[in-house]
């Protein structure tokens, strides 16, 4: 009877110390990056050059193939929430077409476990793709968005895509994120390069401008930059910087600028790893004190970035083996997921 009274105890012991740990565990909260390569309706936009993706254009882009991107689109969001503990926070989402897209994004089966609810604005963007922002309300309280055009000086007919900034709380802390997706390098790295220093330039004035009005906000900027980090308009315009140190409050950390150097990428091109999907942090979020919101590393993680790269998302054989398993090689469907890797980071006190 000593003896088994003696093991319970143990257990009872036991059982609650892991209480306590699982207590002493702080709540994280997931915020989510990803380009989901050409995600379009079947239908035809009146004045937008969307014809490829439709049933009568080049890919012959239907219902079926359609439903199969957004299985694939479920599967990801599904294993980020399974590896992660929970459905992300916040989901910065770039190459969307219309409202029409995500209302299907949200409704999924899965999806519907974490009742988001999306900020969208339609671009002048001349193919139809747009960034946009899944929430959960649970976790995030809405207070307000606004589509910042990405204008050119002497260039008055240049069109792309909106910058999405969308603020609200999160255990009460007032947050701005900006969801991006910069000027391609289409006619090449330097001749382009000027429209992502804009880019970076229009991101920069805008939060600083909210930092003046809002000196304690913390702001989180994510996207498909179309540059790496330690490229001028990230590290030079937008100052995102690659080291944790004294960096202000107002200035800016960029956790993946150590990772693109030691090799880590998003998508690949020539054989080469780019890392164009980054999500950076100002000062408030990486020097918050005891108590507060702040940028957090993994468990047992060396990097406060990371880029959801799982071998399921990798093309399994050929040409393209080990690279990001895309929708379209051409026109040829592969039932793919993206050309890019999502990336994420964990905000918690």
């Amino acid at each position: 009877m000593k003896k088994y009274l003696y093991k319970l105890h143990i257990l009872l012991l036991a059982l609650f110390g892991l209480a306590l740990s699982a207590a002493a565990q702080p709540k994280h909260y997931t915020v989510l990056f990803y380009n989901v390569e050409n995600l379009f309706d079947t239908l035809k936009t009146p004045g937008v050059f969307d014809d490829e993706f439709t049933p009568a254009g080049a890919k012959k882009w239907n219902s079926d193939k359609y439903w199969k991107k957004m299985k694939r689109m479920e599967e990801v969001f599904y294993a980020v929430a399974s590896e992660t503990k929970d459905y992300p926070t916040i989901i910065g989402l770039a190459e969307i077409e219309n409202r029409n897209v995500l209302e299907d994004i949200v409704a999924l089966e899965k999806m519907q476990r974490a009742n988001y609810q999306f900020v969208y604005y339609q671009s002048p963007e001349a193919r139809g793709i747009n960034v946009s922002l899944l929430y959960r309300p649970d976790q995030f309280k809405y207070e307000g968005s606004k589509p910042i055009a990405m204008t050119i000086a002497d260039e008055p007919n240049f069109k792309t895509r909106d910058i999405l900034a969308v603020w609200g709380r999160i255990e009460g802390e007032h947050f701005c994120f900006f969801v991006n997706h910069w000027p391609s390098r289409t006619g090449g790295e330097q001749a382009s390069e000027y429209k992502r220093l804009a880019a970076a330039g229009h991101v920069r004035h805008f939060a600083d401008s909210i930092m003046r009005v809002f000196p304690d906000i913390k702001i989180v900027i994510m996207g498909d930059m179309n540059d790496d980090p330690t490229n001028k308009s990230l590290y030079e315009v937008l100052g995102a910087k690659g080291s944790d140190k004294n960096v202000p409050n107002t200035g800016f950390f960029n956790p993946y600028h150590e990772m693109f150097k030691k090799g880590f990428g998003t998508l690949a091109y020539n054989d080469a790893w780019n890392l164009f999907d980054n999500i950076i942090v100002n000062g408030n979020l990486l020097n918050a004190s005891t108590g507060s919101l702040k940028l957090k590393k993994a468990n047992r993680a060396r990097y406060y970035g990371n880029i959801f790269d799982r071998p399921f998302l990798r093309q399994r054989s050929g040409r393209y083996k080990n690279y990001p398993w895309r929708t379209y090689v051409g026109n040829d469907f592969q039932n793919g997921y993206s050309d890019h890797f999502p990336v994420f980071i964990h905000i918690a006190k």
